[in-house]
């Protein structure tokens, strides 16, 4: 198939047979505390339990079987950070074609290394993916590669596709379907299939704020682009050319979501689903809690697109999480320098079942009154309530507290 064509519905069909077996037929499952939560009836397709942890493999994939032997031979080369260099590297290895993934030089190392281990060659040059795709460019002609765009591409459109093929057959008649956006592979791709099996589903894209870029090619809108965003996957400066073709002839309508949402979104799934996904996995669910009333009472597909994420992103995402809910607290107390002070708010809080994590006493760093100091004092709660009564009773007993923002 020509890459620069548009594909069809019958080429998400054909790549379905084409890597049925050499793909995982990921799990879709009725999301029931969700469910309940959002008051929509929500199913979740877990493409985060790829075997490199993304939807990317099946483009790779569909697009790596569609070569001739004399390509195989050549090699193929991709740029890209993420999940397309390990979705790429993985299935060339299996099917014994060389790989070149150029990288930006700021790739996190867990990423480069997962990508080497994964039989790539890797090459890092360039400050962003600009630099790193022109410079892969010019590989592809010195060494006459393949060169394999992430979203950009027929084949690569039919292969992913294959994640709404797998939802319309194990699932019940969707409403609606939510699926994150970035270059508009996987919308492209799920869209043809849903108009074809199931017109009365409507599609729903959904970008992060800062990377309004599908949103800005389809009405015209002039939305800055750039920034730091959780939903790093999707971040993406400028849609694809044949994506945006078929996004705009098949797909309803395209949400934008805010930082903070995606945030809530990805704890939730994480704390209520137990469910680990990137910011970009979090993407669909942070479109129906920013418009609940949109959504309710609908059966909804979502697409769990990836679960790579930074362990210490991760941590840091909980550890909000927890401060927002009022589980994890920090408090500032006046009290009198005197002996005994620090014991004492220490045992009101006992008292009240709140468990201290860290104290911090400040003396000289204050504007208080040189007989007056003050103490950061982290606690562990049962909840927002919980909460409220230890402060309650520190300031029965005397003490001026402050809940330290988050």
């Amino acid at each position: 198939m020509d890459a620069a064509r548009l594909p069809t519905a019958d080429d998400v069909r054909a790549a379905a047979e084409r890597i049925a077996g050499r793909i995982k037929r990921t799990p879709l499952v009725h999301a029931r505390k969700l469910s309940a939560i959002t008051g929509a009836d929500i199913y979740l397709k877990l493409e985060n339990l790829q075997y490199t942890g993304a939807f990317k493999e099946r483009g790779a994939l569909n697009k790596l079987l569609l070569l001739s032997e004399a390509d195989h031979k050549r090699g193929v080369i991709a740029a890209s950070a993420g999940n397309h260099a390990q979705g790429l590297a993985r299935n060339a290895q299996a099917l014994g074609v060389p790989a070149v993934i150029v990288m930006p030089v700021t790739t996190p190392d867990v990423k480069v290394r997962q990508t080497r281990e994964l039989g790539a060659e890797v090459v890092l040059t360039g400050h962003d993916f600009d630099e790193a795709k022109a410079a892969a460019a010019a590989i592809e002609k010195e060494r006459g590669l393949v060169f394999v765009h992430p979203f950009d591409d027929a084949d690569v459109i039919a292969g992913q596709g294959t994640v709404a093929l797998e939802m319309i057959e194990d699932g019940p008649d969707f409403n609606c379907m939510i699926v994150p956006i970035g270059g508009g592979g996987l919308i492209a791709g799920m869209a043809l299939a849903i108009k074809d099996l199931s017109p009365k589903t409507e599609i729903i894209g959904v970008q992060a704020a800062l990377f309004p870029s599908m949103a800005n090619a389809i009405d015209g809108g002039k939305r800055n682009t750039g920034g730091s965003t959780l939903a790093e996957g999707i971040a993406v400066k400028e849609a694809g050319a044949l994506t945006r073709q078929i996004v705009r002839e098949n797909v309803d309508d395209i949400v934008l979501v805010e930082e903070r949402i995606l945030e809530r979104a990805l704890s939730m799934l994480i704390m209520d689903q137990k469910l680990l996904v990137e910011g970009a996995g979090a993407a669909g669910l942070a479109a129906i809690l920013a418009d609940p009333s949109r959504f309710k009472g609908k059966t909804i597909g979502l697409v769990l697109c990836g679960g790579n994420i930074d362990a210490r992103l991760l941590s840091m995402i909980i550890m909000r999480d927890l401060a927002r809910s009022g589980r994890l607290a920090r408090l500032r107390v006046q009290l009198l320098d005197m002996p005994g002070q620090l014991v004492r708010v220490a045992s009101i809080i006992a008292e009240n079942d709140g468990n201290v994590i860290d104290v911090g006493h400040h003396r000289t760093y204050s504007d208080l009154p040189a007989k007056m100091t003050c103490m950061d004092v982290t606690i562990d709660t049962q909840g927002q309530e919980h909460l409220n009564r230890i402060i309650e009773n520190l300031r029965k007993e005397g003490y001026e507290v402050e809940i330290a923002a988050y």
